[in-house]
């Protein structure tokens, strides 16, 4: 494994999200939970009322994700990333409560990496379009509220070496931006 290959497991702390840079490949093995934006209100609505969520956020990673529906035999359908830009209203309450991973695609707004580098959380991408390769790395999946959301149900994941790159870290590096500079260099 190379030198920013990392082997990660969740719950995070907060010496492993520090150990995290912008470009470091991760595989992630542990539990993962999973919401997007209409979830994702549910829990910072409770969030704003003192109430309790439905799993503890503490050195979690939440996943972007709506699944497609599960094959027989499977634990899970296509788990693609959702783009991450919708959940800027309510990452920084969830980073506020614990949460130190997210995994989406695209960038996470300024308010997001500000409360990431206040609380040491970090922002990291699985590759959209490989969707049923990542689902392989998923061994169950559980919902755990919100059903009526269908595939934007709250889940909790098992995962084994689940497949992401660090995109933005808890210094405020940006892939992103560093990708882009590195390329007008060459």
């Amino acid at each position: 494994m190379s030198e920013n290959t990392k082997k990660i497991n969740t719950p995070l702390t907060d010496d492993v999200v520090e150990s995290l840079k912008a470009g470091d490949r991760v595989y992630i093995t542990g539990t993962v939970y999973t919401a997007r934006d209409a979830a994702h209100k549910r829990m910072v609505d409770l969030i704003e009322k003192g109430e309790e969520l439905p799993f503890d956020p503490t050195g979690q990673i939440i996943y972007f994700v709506g699944p497609a529906p599960a094959k027989p035999g499977k634990p899970i359908g296509s788990a693609g990333p959702t783009t991450s830009y919708r959940m800027n209203p309510y990452t920084p309450a969830m980073i506020g409560v614990g949460l130190k991973g997210m995994i989406g695609k695209g960038e996470m707004g300024p308010e997001v990496v500000e409360a990431m580098k206040k609380n040491k959380a970090v922002y990291m991408v699985a590759i959209g379009g490989a969707a049923a390769l990542i689902a392989r790395s998923i061994e169950s999946a559980e919902v755990i509220a919100y059903e009526d959301l269908g595939a934007e149900a709250v889940r909790k994941l098992k995962v084994k070496d689940f497949p992401a790159i660090v995109a933005q870290d808890c210094r405020g590096e940006n892939m992103y931006i560093k990708g882009v500079e590195e390329y007008k260099r060459s």
